[in-house]
């Protein structure tokens, strides 16, 4: 009993353990609920149901910055926000690569929510990993945040300059479904909602594994967000170098994100100025780290300039497209 109470009360990464184990145990309640409860049953998420789950999660995670406002302050709650606000709006872009995965599988979208919740797994154990190296790089080496400065300034520029067909990768393509297929059994057809089935071998007349599209589509998915968080992690970084901070607003909102999915996968066409807000995010994060020895900037300041940002992203976007209809 006191090993236990020792830790909890310990410093972990700066943040005593109870904290920490307080955090997963209340995503694991979320993830039981969400799949164990709502979804038991695989169906098909409608647009209502998919903004009913993002408006639970969001509040939870909401929630979850006024906790840590109660125990940490005012200042780490802004960072807390921040974060949360920049990860989910960087992740948006994840959601349009998410849709042609899935439609590039032909996933049905009463399996969908499957592929997308089990990827959210892999999510948490590979934020885990690249927060801890971040943050501990950060800490080791302060040089490396203007390296993530400098990085983030790159992005933001080059998600100015980007064009469409770099916004539609040729999957077919992909080195890394090219390599799963040669190397393992692999059936073109779906067996529900199972990412692996035995099938007879027409040959040898043995039961032998095979992977289904739905862990093609899972791979897939989570190669995506890894490539995504190589420039969301540092923008969170760049807020926050409190990895409790740092992992806790990741995990938030890539849980709200893909609850959302539903809704913005059919709407992500009309968000036509979204990627230039979202890389004047990026360079106003990036300018921030080097100027902040001669300019500090309040944590609510940051937030409000992130938020103006985004918000006036998507407004104008939805002005500019309010006469077009949804694409199928």
């Amino acid at each position: 009993m006191d090993a236990l109470l020792a830790f909890l009360t310990s410093p972990l990464f700066g943040t005593p353990g109870w904290f920490w184990l307080a955090f997963l145990l209340l995503i694991i309640a979320l993830l039981v609920l969400d799949l164990g409860v709502l979804h038991r049953d695989q169906h098909e998420i409608e647009v209502r149901e998919s903004l009913l789950l993002y408006a639970g999660y969001f509040s939870v995670g909401v929630a979850f910055g006024g906790w840590i406002w109660w125990q940490l302050g005012g200042t780490k709650a802004m960072e807390y926000y921040t974060g949360l606000l920049v990860e989910q709006s960087l992740s948006m872009d994840n959601v349009f690569v998410m849709a042609m995965i899935l439609g590039y599988f032909n996933i049905p979208r009463r399996y969908q929510h499957r592929v997308l919740f089990w990827g959210i797994l892999g999510v948490i154990v590979l934020r885990a990993l690249m927060i801890g190296l971040g943050t501990a790089l950060v800490q080791q080496f302060d040089w490396i945040l203007y390296l993530f400065g400098a990085f983030l300034l790159f992005s933001g520029v080059k998600m100015l300059r980007s064009n469409d067909e770099e916004a539609h990768p040729d999957l077919a393509q992909n080195p890394l479904l090219r390599f799963v297929r040669t190397r393992i059994r692999v059936t073109d057809d779906l067996h529900g909602g199972r990412f692996l089935v035995r099938l007879k071998d027409q040959a040898s007349g043995r039961a032998l594994l095979y992977a289904t599209p739905l862990l093609l589509a899972l791979v897939l998915i989570e190669l995506a967000d890894l490539v995504f968080a190589v420039d969301s992690v540092p923008a969170v970084l760049a807020i926050s170098q409190d990895p409790f901070i740092v992992y806790t607003s990741n995990i938030f909102a890539i849980l709200g994100l893909r609850a959302l999915y539903f809704a913005l996968a059919a709407l992500m066409h009309r968000f036509i100025y979204l990627k230039y807000a979202l890389a004047l995010v990026l360079m106003y994060i990036g300018g921030k780290i080097f100027l902040h020895d001669l300019v500090k900037v309040p944590a609510l300041l940051s937030l409000g300039v992130t938020l103006g940002l985004l918000a006036g992203g998507v407004l104008l976007s939805l002005l500019k497209t309010r006469d077009r209809k949804a694409i199928d």
